[in-house]
């Protein structure tokens, strides 16, 4: 993992929409759910849980898409349904930004893993940590600050 380049840049792929990330994530993670497995089309999707203060829709709107609930507000395109961030109803001070929306994506690895109980068998991550479904709200804090440590690592040079 490389030093994060902020602010970073992002686009969904018509580029109607564009972000910027101003802070540096407070955790990332690669998420196994049937959910995000359908609406990533892939094996898993790629989360950096970003303080809501450091995120910004710079450039147009977007509007809630996938599985429409009270608790998680997918945010795609209009245009293309490029998914772009999801909002967690009642956990207003971060933002779950789609790395993959970013310019620059070098400094992305995901620190843990969540529904590994319905992960693919050739599903690898690289992840530090491993949960069968979402860690319990207690556990986010100290997995928050275990992640700050790893990443400071990281960006250490050798």
């Amino acid at each position: 993992m490389s030093s994060i380049p902020l602010p970073l840049k992002g686009a969904c792929r018509c580029g109607r929409v564009e972000i910027e990330v101003s802070r540096p994530p407070i955790c990332t993670a690669a998420c196994h759910c049937p959910g995000c497995q359908k609406m990533s089309s892939s094996a898993y999707s790629l989360t950096a849980m970003v303080p809501a203060d450091g995120f910004a829709v710079t450039k147009g709107e977007t509007v809630i898409g996938g599985p429409h609930g009270a608790d998680l507000h997918h945010q795609f395109c209009d245009h293309c349904k490029t998914w772009m961030f999801t909002r967690v109803a009642g956990v207003d001070w971060f933002v779950n930004v789609r790395p993959t929306m970013l310019e620059e994506t070098a400094w992305f690895r995901p620190f843990m893993e969540t529904f590994t109980s319905t992960k693919l068998s050739f599903a690898e991550t690289g992840a530090v940590r491993s949960f069968a479904e979402f860690p319990a709200m207690e556990e986010l804090e100290p997995l928050m600050m275990e992640y700050q440590a790893w990443a400071e690592m990281a960006e250490a040079p050798n």
